[in-house]
């Protein structure tokens, strides 16, 4: 076969050409013409096929030589880290040997020190002995008398200071109380294998595991194997503008990313690291927050007194005393409309409802310090209220199964609001930037329910960005 291509390589395609016809018997100069020019391109495009797979079998049949050498290589440089641990282990065991040997020696010594004491001390209270026989042999009362009373102290204080001085018992024992922590390293031999040589490949995202929930936006991805991986870096990009951010770091191959914007498609993508450098990018893919907000008061920042139930959509309070409740979704741009039901109302209570900074006091009124904007009703009419400043009394109140209604108009930066589908006095705030959640002040005389997902009311002045984005 080969051959047969190197003749095609070499064979003149016009010659080719000219045997063709004459093996056809077409005479057309036009036919000819075409045949042979579409011909000799097809033979050329084929041609040259063949002579970059034979070039490629030719690379193949040197491949097997370079593993073998590459494979020297790498033994030689296995034998020598193998080496240099066995070095390593033997330079290690010297030192502990010399350290059983200089323990050994200090025992000996010890011991010898305590011979030479004891040898001592022995003869000095032979010694004694010896004198005090002599001194019982004086026959002469007078003489035993001068030296028997200072004998009699001498040995009495020899007797007690003797269990102090003369302790029978070696000073160190002859066993070597130490044993060889060797069962540490044992393992990490035992598992020493091949570090990994290259970057990780990069990472693939599973699109199935990955999803959304209002503004939060979960990711799932997994290494390429085989790849060692010691850390993930998550990165998305908002809308179009090419920029992308990054949400997390680390060794975790999952990761929820919360307060992005409502509808709005974000891109992600990840990368992985190891010691060996960076992978490259993961393929990117798109996921898109809700449209519209969908959120219950929060139980974590609930205070004490607050009573959550219907799965944390109705509110009730056990104190005379205001208390501040917070959804569980803060909104930083886009128009938003949720309801209030009230269940319950007496005693000319005034429940404040309205949004609020993560932060605000949840201890007094919504809207009694610089971190919540409120509308606060009662019976018969209502207030706005933010910063302890309340204005725009507006007649009209609330009682058992009204509805109140807040209007977060972010395009604009404007809160507004409603009682039964009908404007409560004016825009209540303007100038509002940044991230606020919805909230809602009660005491023990109201109770409330929200419901969320509503599309915001029609009264004309939303015009076309009447949209939940």
């Amino acid at each position: 076969i080969f051959s047969f291509f190197l003749l095609v390589f070499h064979f003149p395609l016009d010659v080719f050409a000219d045997k063709w016809s004459e093996i056809t018997g077409f005479r057309s100069e036009d036919t000819e013409t075409k045949t042979s020019t579409e011909l000799s391109q097809n033979l050329q495009l084929l041609s040259e096929k063949a002579k970059e797979a034979t070039d490629f079998i030719q690379y193949i049949k040197s491949v097997p030589e370079e593993i073998s050498d590459n494979c020297v290589q790498f033994e030689a440089t296995i034998s020598a880290q193998c080496d240099l641990l066995i070095e390593a282990i033997f330079a290690r065991k010297q030192q502990l040997l010399e350290f059983a040997r200089q323990e050994r020696d200090h025992k000996i010594k010890t011991l010898r020190d305590q011979i030479t004491s004891c040898t001592s001390k022995l003869q000095q209270t032979t010694g004694l002995l010896q004198f005090c026989i002599e001194a019982l042999k004086e026959t002469d009362p007078t003489a035993f008398l001068q030296v028997g009373a200072a004998l009699v102290s001498r040995v009495a204080d020899v007797d007690i200071r003797w269990n102090q001085e003369m302790i029978l018992k070696p000073w160190v024992t002859s066993d070597f109380n130490f044993s060889l922590d060797y069962q540490s390293v044992l393992p990490v031999i035992h598992y020493m294998t091949f570090a990994q040589m290259k970057p990780p490949g990069p990472p693939v995202i599973i699109p199935e595991e990955s999803s959304t929930e209002n503004n939060t936006i979960t990711i799932a991805w997994q290494p390429q194997s085989p790849s060692f991986v010691e850390y993930y870096i998550v990165e998305v990009e908002e809308g179009n503008n090419g920029l992308f951010k990054e949400v997390y770091r680390g060794p975790d191959t999952v990761t929820t990313v919360n307060g992005l914007h409502f509808n709005t498609e974000y891109k992600t993508r990840v990368k992985a690291f190891n010691n060996k450098g960076e992978s490259p990018y993961s393929k990117e893919i798109q996921l898109c927050t809700e449209e519209v907000a969908w959120f219950t008061f929060d139980p974590l920042s609930a205070p004490p007194d607050i009573l959550l139930t219907s799965e944390n959509q109705t509110v009730t309070c056990d104190t005379y005393e205001h208390r501040v409740v917070l959804g569980n979704v803060g909104f930083s741009r886009g128009i938003h409309y949720w309801e209030f039901t009230v269940d319950k109302y007496g005693g000319h209570a005034d429940p404040a409802f309205g949004v609020a900074r993560a932060d605000v006091a949840l201890d007094k009124m919504l809207g009694k310090d610089e971190k919540g904007w409120s509308m606060y009703i009662d019976h018969q009419r209502s207030w706005f209220l933010h910063a302890d400043h309340h204005e725009n009394r507006t007649e009209g109140g609330v009682d058992d199964g009204d509805v109140v209604g807040v209007l977060l108009d972010l395009n604009h930066h404007q809160l507004r609001f409603y009682v039964n589908d009908e404007r409560q006095g004016p825009v209540a705030f303007s100038d509002l930037c940044g991230v606020f959640f919805p909230a809602v002040s009660v005491n023990r005389n109201v109770q409330v329910t929200v419901h969320t997902s509503l599309d915001p009311p029609s009264d004309g002045e939303l015009g076309s960005e009447t949209s939940n984005n």
